[in-house]
């Protein structure tokens, strides 16, 4: 994050969206304020103390993920390969926005810097993104090893694992940047108020005095694209995974190959659930505030359950978590 900063700051000038601003109708800001849930200074207390243990959960939590699949070696795996990086990916996703939110009420401040909204603006869109990829390739995983059990060990090779999450990486860093250059192009008002938690880039989008089509046309395509390739790839998935499960014969064979990928799909519904219900829900409603606390189901209840969903339906990773904390594993 400090290196974008530096780079948004030393950012020549004509590349600057705040130099292009036409006298008397914008002006020079340097910071936004993010008004959050609510003005009521005696919920701020309640506010702090909730967002503090969802995060501090979430980021435990995904830590012993982390390190159980680490500590065990017969979790090496490309299952929990892909695992662990998601856990990574959700402490990252969570500390891009909850950490500034708390700042700002434990100091009674409201204000992010012009910089550290761009920055927030690039971090949010990229982990959402490794998230969003990062189901889609733990669904493709699923669906060789029930659909083509015999050459699973053939096709998802280590190398063949690596680089399909550096391929989500790449991607979803590119798009970004894209993204957050097009805002970096736009000019802003006097009226620097964003009505959430932190920086989203529509409601940022919102506030530019100048034209906004081509950001507007971008983020929904880059939505649709990305967004809904994903999703197909992992309705596909799951689709032959239900017909290969329905054609095994023993009741205790279908139970055991649906079992394999119950948790990767209460994940997957759990976060295109809320994703889904929170923009559906903000273009029927219009309201900003219901937005913002749409946008904690996904932005941090959904990292911070995803460990309980993988430990509590996974054997192998209670066993490894029991090592952990030195329980007798029996």
């Amino acid at each position: 994050m400090f290196i974008i900063e530096k780079i948004i700051h030393v950012i020549p000038s004509p590349w600057h969206p705040l130099q292009h601003m036409e006298p008397g109708n914008d002006t020079h800001i340097s910071e936004f304020l993010l008004l959050g849930f609510s003005e009521e200074p005696e919920l701020q207390p309640l506010i702090f103390g909730l967002f503090l243990s969802m995060y501090l959960i979430a980021v435990f939590g995904n830590l012993l993920i982390i390190l159980a699949v680490a500590s065990a070696s017969h979790l090496h795996t490309p299952m929990y390969f892909f695992l662990t990086n998601l856990s990574f990916v959700d402490i990252c996703f969570t500390s891009t926005t909850v950490p500034k939110m708390l700042w700002n009420i434990q100091t009674q401040s409201k204000v992010i810097t012009y910089s550290g909204c761009i920055t927030q603006v690039y971090f949010f869109l990229l982990f959402a993104g490794l998230d969003n990829f990062l189901l889609a390739v733990m669904a493709y995983d699923r669906f060789v090893a029930i659909c083509h059990p015999l050459h699973y060990t053939i096709i998802m090779k280590p190398t063949f694992c690596g680089l399909l999450v550096l391929l989500s990486w790449m991607v979803s860093s590119l798009n970004s940047l894209v993204q957050t250059l097009m805002v970096l192009w736009l000019s802003f008002c006097r009226e620097a108020e964003i009505s959430h938690f932190f920086c989203e880039i529509n409601q940022v989008v919102q506030l530019a005095c100048s034209d906004t089509f081509l950001n507007d046309v971008l983020m929904h395509f880059a939505a649709g694209l990305l967004g809904g390739a994903s999703l197909t790839g992992i309705i596909y998935s799951y689709c032959k995974i239900v017909s290969s499960i329905c054609r095994i014969s023993s009741a205790q064979g279908k139970y055991k190959a649906f079992s394999t990928c119950a948790s990767h799909l209460s994940v997957v519904s759990l976060f295109y659930c809320t994703v889904l219900g929170v923009y559906l829900s903000s273009a029927a409603t219009q309201s900003s505030h219901s937005s913002a606390t749409a946008s904690v189901m996904y932005t941090v209840v959904t990292p911070m359950l995803n460990p309980f969903i993988y430990s509590l339906r996974n054997k192998d990773i209670k066993r490894a978590l029991k090592r952990i904390v030195g329980v007798p594993v029996t």
